[in-house]
């Protein structure tokens, strides 16, 4: 058994500064009434220890609840006179260190306790939350006491990450920064772009690597504020670069791939020979690219697109379908239209309905002519087919291999373009041979008549050495993507209602 006493002061163990008078049952409340201990006080003002007590006041802080219920204490506090004549502070209220602190209307104890709460929910959440754990909180106050806890002093790291997100997409941004090596929060301040990342490293030195992404305004920055320092690229980011290549390469050679079900045939396609024929015919009288986006009303982005199609097959795609209830049946309806071409529609459609279809007979007739029954192999869409040249083959099954090698030996240009994916994913794994690597893998790349690639490459020429370093060092800016994941959590909890104060003090807090 437990002596009532002992019990008492375990429950209460944390006020054992105090000397424990009475506990009253008020209902909700529990009422603790407490003095101070004796003893000489220090004056506050010139430190000179003290036992004259000029009066004494009661002060009613809140303590951390107990049993679901808010706890209050009444605590007798005395006011010290100071004993040195010279003193300009004649009394002073003692104050209990580590339980009350002056003007707190809330122990030590329970402050912590908030903190804890508004720092991971902040107002309103907080506010829904606190009264059930038997505290009695408003938003404002949870508000109050968040923008209260100090931000840490964090030392300027030797390698830093770096990345924006938006506050207000397409309208206003914001910049994080990070301890590239341990994901610490350094500061978010207001802004992005060259002029800000320049104006903060250069008021923060001491930084000598900085990961990013590809973003050409933060290398400039760096290039500006810190000309010594190294810039590393994010292998996340290349490969991303690379994989979004693949997919329009893939989808230029649709022709080459595309099963029974061919292109996109109508008027949209006539409008793409037709164009395609009118761009070629004046870049091959001699205007340049800009003179024929006025010509022909077109974008110059357009234009380029044409320009780079060797034929208007190339701008074409495979239709855009999507899974039905015929797909399950398409082998059977395949093999009875090779056995008999003639077979009714109405003859299949009750056919598949003794197998378990459900659907209509128009679905079933717009399937078979839209020649999607023709085919051995479900429906492939370019991305999905850039996906299968883009996974790693021991992540693939015998079937998605077996379509990958089908459609990697379409065409000579899908052949080079399989061999340069695997190339550029070996190089992914940090090693010093990787600056050669990647120098041989652009020229593999360049002999290759993929536009979109070359396009690639470009981007990686006009950053290079910060590729270069992505490639051989194990440095990246993976943190840093982290934090932005965590911070669009925050931002949306808050959207509309809280300023950028608010959300900087809960992104470094967190």
């Amino acid at each position: 058994m437990v002596d009532a006493n002992m019990l008492v002061e375990m429950v209460f163990s944390g006020l054992s500064a105090l000397v424990i008078e009475e506990i009253e049952d008020a209902g909700e409340v529990i009422v603790v009434r407490a003095s101070t201990r004796g003893g000489a006080v220090q004056c506050p003002a010139c430190g000179t220890p003290t036992r004259r007590v000029h009066a004494f006041h009661e002060r009613m802080p809140a303590d951390v609840p107990v049993d679901g219920r808010r706890v209050l204490l009444r605590v007798r506090v005395r006011r010290m006179r100071c004993r040195s004549s010279g003193c300009a502070r004649h009394t002073f209220r003692e104050q209990v260190p580590g339980l009350l602190e002056r003007y707190e209307r809330r122990t030590v104890r329970l402050r912590e306790l908030l903190r804890a709460v508004v720092r991971e929910l902040a107002g309103r959440a907080s506010a829904r939350l606190l009264p059930a754990l038997g505290i009695a909180a408003g938003r404002d106050t949870a508000l109050r006491i968040l923008l209260g806890i100090a931000l840490p002093e964090r030392a300027v790291p030797a390698v830093l990450g770096i990345d924006d997100f938006a506050l207000r997409r397409s309208c206003s941004y914001a910049t994080v920064l990070i301890d590239a090596d341990t994901g610490t929060r350094i500061d978010v301040i207001p802004g992005r772009g060259t002029q800000t990342g320049a104006d903060w490293l250069r008021t923060h030195p001491g930084v000598r690597i900085v990961c990013r992404d590809g973003s050409t305004a933060y290398a400039q920055a760096v290039r500006e504020a810190l000309p010594g320092a190294v810039q590393v690229a994010d292998r996340w980011h290349l490969w991303h670069g690379l994989a979004e290549t693949v997919v329009k390469e893939v989808a230029a050679h649709s022709a080459c791939w595309a099963g029974a079900t061919g292109l996109q045939d109508g008027p949209r396609a006539r409008t793409t020979a037709q164009r395609w024929a009118q761009v070629h015919g004046l870049l091959g009288k001699g205007v340049g690219l800009l003179e024929c986006s006025r010509r022909l009303g077109l974008g110059l982005n357009t234009v380029k697109r044409y320009a780079r199609a060797d034929a208007p097959e190339r701008l074409q795609r495979v239709p855009q379908y999507r899974p039905t209830l015929v797909d399950p049946y398409r082998e059977h309806l395949r093999t009875r239209r090779v056995e008999d071409p003639g077979v009714p529609v109405q003859q299949l459609l009750r056919e598949i309905r003794e197998l378990g279809y459900q659907g209509s007979a128009n679905l079933l007739t717009r399937y078979l002519s839209q020649g999607r029954a023709e085919d051995d192999r479900a429906h492939l869409s370019p991305r999905r087919a850039a996906r299968l040249l883009l996974s790693a083959p021991d992540k693939l099954t015998a079937g998605q291999q077996e379509r990958l090698g089908q459609i990697a030996l379409a065409c000579p240009e899908i052949t080079a373009l399989h061999g340069l994916v695997g190339a550029f994913a070996a190089l992914l794994k940090p090693v010093e041979a990787n600056a050669a690597g990647l120098e041989q893998w652009i020229h593999a790349a360049r002999t290759a008549d993929l536009p979109h690639v070359h396009s690639f490459i470009r981007g990686i020429e006009q950053d290079r050495d910060a590729v270069v370093a992505a490639l051989t060092t194990p440095r990246h800016n993976g943190r840093t993507e982290g934090v932005n994941t965590r911070t669009k959590m925050l931002k949306r909890q808050m959207y509309g209602r809280a300023g950028f104060t608010l959300l900087r003090h809960r992104i470094l807090l967190a």
